[in-house]
């Protein structure tokens, strides 16, 4: 997943059809102010035309979620979980992507219905927090997120994680075939 976090619209757009190129077939874009607003609505219009989905990232109060919800968000993502964001990105069509950095969180989240969730930072995690996290969990979908580039991702896939999230290194050209790779 790329996370496309701070840019203006125009540049958000360009590194999100780079990623799309590049395989990645999700794109976070983080909706915390008037630009990240922006620049999800860009960037869901061009992901329209290519016909891939792009999710809200930083998504944590309620109108949030319905500001992100009428710009075309495909899915939510938050950096920690609050049921309450949770249900009301269901109740508007859109999968939620919590972060968790617990066994408590996990299983919070799995008490709200989900499946997915969100290790952030993954960094600070690592990749056998992921590995041991399956024992108890083993149905449990996990997305590394923070601090995840193309030089350790393979590691927090080896350990389990589902899918990684990548924000600054696509913006590095010397991570484009690491990434690529991938």
């Amino acid at each position: 997943m790329a996370i496309l976090r701070g840019l203006p619209p125009a540049d958000t757009v360009a590194l999100a059809t780079r990623a799309w190129d590049l395989g990645i077939g999700v794109v976070e874009v983080p909706a915390r102010d008037a630009q990240g607003m922006e620049a999800l609505r860009a960037t869901v219009r061009a992901g329209a035309e290519r016909g891939v989905p792009v999710g809200a990232g930083t998504v944590v109060d309620l109108g949030q979620v319905r500001e992100v919800a009428a710009c075309g968000a495909a899915f939510t993502v938050a950096p920690g979980f609050d049921p309450e964001v949770m249900a009301a990105s269901r109740e508007a069509a859109m999968p939620h992507l919590p972060g968790v950095a617990s066994p408590t969180d996990v299983q919070g989240v799995l008490r709200a219905g989900g499946r997915w969730v969100k290790a952030f930072p993954a960094s600070v995690l690592g990749p056998d927090w992921i590995r041991a996290l399956h024992g108890p969990f083993p149905d449990l979908r996990v997305v590394a997120t923070g601090g995840v580039d193309g030089r350790n991702a393979r590691t927090f896939l080896d350990a389990g994680a589902a899918m990684v999230a990548v924000g600054s290194a696509l913006g590095d050209p010397e991570q484009i075939p690491l990434l690529t790779a991938l």
